[in-house]
């Protein structure tokens, strides 16, 4: 019994010892990184992921890449599969961007050009999709925000009025020339259908 008692004491502090050497060991190792194809598949799933949730162009999820660390060489390499394959497309994200902020924001061409730099377009991209606004198509387009917004500030003083209505549209990236004529404009026609 006595030989037992002994010998199980050396045996567990020899285990205790190497226990502390392999801590150590690991401790000192380097972190392991993934795998190319690790991370190759991690790209794949970031760029599907983001994609499933609205449209972006390469920019964008180049940086979203960026954030995720994945190195360069790999996430470049996905995006160019996706474009290939038609995921990734700056040309109709483009055009989408200009369409909806002028269906449902009314914002002006110089508005969208800047949320278009902003979002990562290139400039030649930009200028295409901006191509077909011409400069009737921005003052119409003024001419009718201003009215609808005009209803809502009938009551107004009409100084306050014309502030508040001039300061609306420059939001939206009209030039002073196209704010004050749609103003104008607007109080004409409200004035024609109060006296209707």
């Amino acid at each position: 019994m006595a030989f037992q008692r002994g010998r199980s004491k050396g045996f567990r502090a020899k285990s205790r010892q190497s226990t502390f050497a392999d801590d150590t060991a690991q401790a000192n190792d380097p972190p392991r990184l993934p795998s190319k194809e690790k991370l190759e598949q991690r790209a794949r799933n970031v760029l599907l992921h983001q994609l499933s949730r609205s449209a972006k162009s390469a920019e964008q999820l180049r940086k979203i890449l960026q954030q995720r660390e994945i190195p360069e060489e790999i996430a470049e390499a996905a995006i160019t599969r996706f474009i290939e394959v038609g995921l990734i497309d700056d040309v109709a994200y483009a055009e989408t961007i200009v369409t909806s902020r002028r269906s449902f924001k009314g914002l002006a061409k110089s508005a969208i050009k800047r949320e278009l730099n902003e979002k990562g377009i290139s400039q030649v991209i930009a200028e295409e999709a901006l191509a077909g606004i011409t400069p009737e198509d921005e003052f119409e387009l003024a001419k009718q925000l201003a009215v609808k917004r005009f209803g809502q500030m009938a009551h107004l003083d009409r100084e306050v009025r014309e502030r508040r209505l001039a300061g609306y549209l420059q939001r939206k990236g009209y030039g002073s020339g196209s704010v004050y004529a749609a103003i104008k404009h607007a109080e004409a026609e409200y004035q024609a259908e109060s006296q209707a």
